[in-house]
This record gives C-alpha cells, structure tokens and sequence, in this order.
C-alpha cells in the first residue's frame, strides 16, 4: 500500500522529520501536511480519501478526545496513527478506544517510528511509546517504583488473569491493559506476563504485602 498520507502536528520541525521518514520508507506514497484539524479536512476532501492519516493528539482544531472517534466515522477505511508526547497509559487507552489504530510516543527513535508506522499501515494494532517519570531508573525485584495501578494489573496478571478479565476487575479497557502490561515487562526487565508473575510473587516471599 503507498496510496496518501496526511500528516498534522503544529510544529513544523516535527512535520519535516515525519515526512523526511515517510518519504525514505514510501518513496511512492503522496504525502502532504497540515498544521490544524481545518487543514487536515480541507485536504482529505480534495480527492480520493486519504488512506493514512499521522496525527498530534493535541494540535489546533483538535482538543478532544472525542474529536478522534469523529475522525474515524468520517474516514472509516483511512489508518488513523497517533503520534503524541502523551505517556499516560489510561489516556492513550481512551485513544485507541476512540478509534486510532495505532499509537506512537514521539520520543522512539526515529527508525522504530517508521518501522511502527508499517506495520500500521498493514493491519497491525500498535502502542508502541516510551514512557517517562512513570516507571523506575532501576527496575527492582521488590517492585519498588511501581504505581498503584501497576501494582493492580500485576497482582491480577499474577492470578493468571486475562487482559479482559483484568480490565472487567479494574473498570479500564483491554487496551489501557495491554498498555500496563507492556510497561511492567519493562518495567521488571522481564521477557513475559510468567516471569512477571514469578517476580511478584518472588517479591511477595521477601515482605511485600499485596
């Protein structure tokens, strides 16, 4: 698929660094620019429909949430990207159930971003970010750094929970799960939700209490 690509951020430096990417990866892709949510649907409507739209998540013109899910009904076959600072796992949840098929943390290195973007582009559902202040310098084996909401997840992750189950017990959804999940692995330096729950639980025999 190459095809047309919008892309909109208030900052232009940060247009010319997506666009110098998109250009290198998607040589025969068209790939225009807008700085606000007007210039991002006077050019969606002049010709055929985009098939990628690449987007801040607070720009001018866009200062809602809810104004994603308008995105997605109004261009329904159009891949919606997020790409956004924002590194709060239960906002970035909101976004993806607003719609997005796919959330980037700016701060990933620039080939990452690229490579994340395809596989978008070819049906993947990604969150792929970089959290900062959220999760310790040194991950500890006591669990120490974690916050309270992790510490939910993993202690359910350590009963052998689903991700649905998990987000029916904490009242978020499956993705802002999947998000807390990804984190934790990180987190812990581990390479799965097993050895996360062998960690906790491996904690929990040192003195932490649940």
């Amino acid at each position: 698929m190459t095809g047309r690509i919008i892309v909109a951020d208030d900052h232009p430096l940060f247009r010319e660094g997506m666009l110098s990417i998109l250009q290198r990866l998607l040589p025969e892709a068209r790939i225009e620019e807008a700085g606000d949510l007007a210039g991002v649907l006077r050019l969606a409507g002049e010709g055929e429909q985009p098939d990628s739209l690449i987007l801040d998540l607070r720009f001018p013109g866009l200062t809602r949430i809810e104004m994603l899910a308008d995105l997605r009904r109004r261009f329904p076959r159009t891949t919606l990207i997020v790409v956004s600072m924002v590194d709060d796992p239960q906002l970035i949840g909101e976004v993806m159930n607003a719609g997005a098929d796919g959330f980037l943390g700016k701060s990933i290195a620039p080939e990452e971003l690229g490579q994340a973007i395809l596989a978008i582009r070819a049906g993947e559902v990604l969150v792929r970010y970089e959290p900062s202040g959220l999760l310790p310098l040194q991950p500890s084996p006591r669990l120490e750094g974690l916050t309270e909401r992790q510490l939910d997840v993993l202690r359910l992750l350590a009963q052998g929970k689903s991700n649905k189950e998990i987000g029916r017990a904490l009242d978020i959804s499956h993705y802002t799960v999947r998000i807390h999940v990804s984190s934790l692995l990180r987190a812990l330096d581990v390479p799965s939700r097993t050895a996360a729950a062998v960690k906790y639980r491996a904690a929990l025999g040192h003195g932490d209490g649940e």
